[in-house]
């Protein structure tokens, strides 16, 4: 038996914690650079906003219906993600956090009623953390998930299902015949692992409705579609395929790319912008325990503005696998040096460590004329350790590299983020101050 715990409008709910004033209004979160919206309030859904409207072609609703626009504080919805991670596992005995606003929580072993539970568990994280959520539980991680999007819509949709499945919806606490009901009111296209495309092809068979799908045989799926939506379908039929990943796989790459906040053209703010992406990337390699063995580094102009185009990318093999930064800085800025051209209006640039290996496989070379067989690296390594310490305790790039400039407040590269609001959570400087 599995449960999904999963934020609403996730975004959007951590800033409401901090600013109550913001209740019952339309918002939205915008992109990096303020670009478009990539979180709703559900009164920003009734306006007809979706989901990555372009910023310009909805601005026009500050004045006309109070919308209110607030640039991405990840730093904010990290913490306000591990607080209400930390609540959602005292549902069950595994956890699987799934996403920044998704978890799903394994419940064999639980004894008493599910769903009284899982009610007290959401009041706890609605009145602790201040973040809504729904919980859906099933038998499969995927029936689950389709159960709490039910719940959601039952909650923000009264009438599209029973108001009892609202906040907490339980799919094997149904009777069979309510069940089939539920199912046959849900289009296939909710069903997580069903994309557009998938879909559509669905839709033209005449298999509409979630319930629709359940009803296909397995064989049937596999020999016209895939093996990947057979699994689906079994899921849907109530056989576990799909386990629970309480350790996650380490990354098979890493990448840290950003859209400038306004055209660079000079090579040296590309090569502070490139040694701060080389440097994020390398303290998240440090953190899954992984070497890279080649730097990819890349640049663009952008294509929505009149100007000459120039879109360039290299790979830059390393001598050895490492983690260090200042080798990977190093590498990532001598690629840059090969396909920087002047005379562009670059928009966006990006560094990518690729072939991973995990950090306990060591390469090692003959020196000549020089006692010993290797280089030793402990001292570098001591010393990412320790940089990584600082950082994490006074701040990101409390010590970084001298390539990504020392003006970093005025870097002509960094990202457009007017409308954002303060690290209320991770920084003495901006913890917000109640006054009687």
């Amino acid at each position: 038996m599995y449960a999904l715990v999963d934020g609403n409008n996730f975004y959007v709910s951590c800033e409401r914690v901090f600013r109550p004033s913001l209740q019952g209004r339309p918002v939205v979160v915008l992109s990096n650079n303020d670009g478009c919206a990539i979180a709703r309030s559900n009164e920003a859904k009734e306006l007809g906003i979706k989901m990555g409207a372009p910023w310009f072609q909805i601005k026009h609703l500050e004045d006309e219906a109070g919308l209110v626009a607030l640039s991405a504080n990840f730093t904010l919805y990290g913490d306000m993600s591990d607080r209400m991670m930390s609540l959602a596992a005292g549902l069950g005995p595994t956890q699987e956090v799934y996403s920044i606003d998704e978890s799903f929580i394994g419940l064999d072993g639980v004894r008493g009623d599910l769903t009284e539970r899982a009610r007290k568990i959401r009041a706890r994280i609605n009145q602790w953390a201040g973040l809504p959520c729904g919980i859906g539980i099933a038998p499969t991680k995927t029936l689950a998930k389709l159960a709490n999007h039910i719940a959601k819509t039952a909650e923000r949709k009264p009438g599209s299902y029973p108001s009892d499945l609202a906040q907490v919806c339980n799919l094997a606490a149904l009777p069979t015949s309510d069940l089939d009901a539920v199912l046959a009111a849900t289009d296939v296209g909710e069903v997580w692992g069903v994309g557009p495309r998938i879909g559509k092809q669905l839709k033209a068979a005449g298999i509409c409705s979630v319930l629709d799908l359940r009803q296909l045989s397995a064989s049937t799926v596999r020999a016209n579609w895939s093996v990947v939506l057979e699994r689906t379908v079994r899921e849907l039929q109530g056989q576990p395929c799909i386990g629970l990943d309480d350790a996650p796989s380490a990354k098979q790459q890493i990448a840290c790319t950003r859209s400038f906040g306004q055209a660079v053209t000079d090579e040296l703010p590309l090569v502070e912008a490139v040694s701060e992406f080389a440097s994020r990337a390398a303290f998240k390699l440090r953190k899954q325990s992984s070497l890279a063995s080649e730097v990819l580094v890349f640049v663009r102009t952008s294509p929505f503005r009149d100007t000459p185009q120039y879109n360039r990318s290299i790979v830059v093999p390393l001598v050895r696998p490492t983690a260090n930064t200042s080798e990977l800085t190093a590498a990532a800025v001598q690629g840059l040096q090969h396909i920087y051209k002047p005379g562009f209006q670059f928009a966006k640039a990006g560094v990518m460590l690729l072939d991973l290996i995990p950090n306990n496989q060591h390469q090692a070379e003959l020196v000549f004329n020089e006692p010993g067989v290797g280089v030793c690296s402990e001292g570098r390594e001591r010393l990412m350790s320790a940089i990584d310490m600082i950082n994490e305790r006074f701040g990101r790039s409390t010590v970084h590299v001298a390539s990504t400039g020392a003006e970093r407040s005025v870097n002509e590269w960094a990202m457009k983020q007017e409308r954002r609001t303060p690290a209320y959570t991770t920084s003495w400087s901006q913890v917000a101050v109640v006054r009687a």
